[in-house]
C-alpha cells in the first residue's frame, strides 16, 4: 500500500475522532493485523467484510474492509452515521440519490474515496469486477433502503 494511502487512512480516523460527539463510545483497543490475519466475515448479500477496529453496531469510531464481488449493485440506501470510504483495489461506481441512475454514476478507480454523509441516499456498482474499499465511521450504523418511487417503507 502507497504512503499516500496510509496517510490518508490516518487522515480519516483522526478527523472523525476529532469531530466526534461527546456522546459515550467504545475505546479503541489496540490492535495489529497483517492482511494474512484478516478474518472476512460472508454478509447475507455476498459481500465478504473484514472488521479492523470497533464494532458498526455499537457507538465508537469503526473501520472495515469490504470485498464486494463483480457485478453487485448496492441499491439506494442510507446510514445514520457519517461515513469515509476510500477503493482500496478496483473500480466501484458511486451516486447518489434515491434512485439507482446509472447516468449519475462516477467510476472512482483504487486510490479514490467519497463521503457518506449522514442519511444521504446512494448506490454502488461493482461494475468492472470485484472491488474491495475501506469504510470508517462512527457507530452505531445500519442500513436503511430507500423504497422504490411509489412504494412506502
Amino acid at each position: 500500500m502507497t504512503t499516500t494511502l496510509h496517510r490518508l487512512f490516518g487522515a480519516t480516523v483522526l478527523t472523525l475522532l476529532l469531530t466526534a460527539t461527546g456522546a459515550y463510545s467504545e475505546p479503541l483497543e489496540a490492535s495489529r493485523l497483517t492482511p494474512d490475519e484478516l478474518k472476512w466475515v460472508v454478509m447475507p448479500n455476498g459481500v465478504a467484510r473484514a472488521y479492523l477496529a470497533g464494532d458498526d453496531k455499537k457507538p465508537g469510531v469503526y473501520a472495515y474492509l469490504a470485498r464486494i464481488p463483480a457485478n453487485f449493485k448496492n441499491l439506494p440506501h442510507w446510514h445514520p452515521d457519517e461515513r469515509v470510504v476510500t477503493v482500496i483495489s478496483g473500480t466501484m461506481y458511486i451516486g447518489y440519490g434515491e434512485q439507482f441512475d446509472e447516468g449519475r454514476l462516477k467510476a472512482l478507480p483504487a486510490g479514490s474515496f467519497w463521503t457518506e454523509p449522514a442519511k444521504q441516499a446512494h448506490f454502488t456498482w461493482a461494475k468492472t469486477g470485484e472491488v474491495v474499499i475501506y469504510v470508517v465511521g462512527m457507530g452505531p450504523s445500519g442500513t436503511t433502503q430507500v423504497a422504490p418511487a411509489g412504494e412506502k417503507q
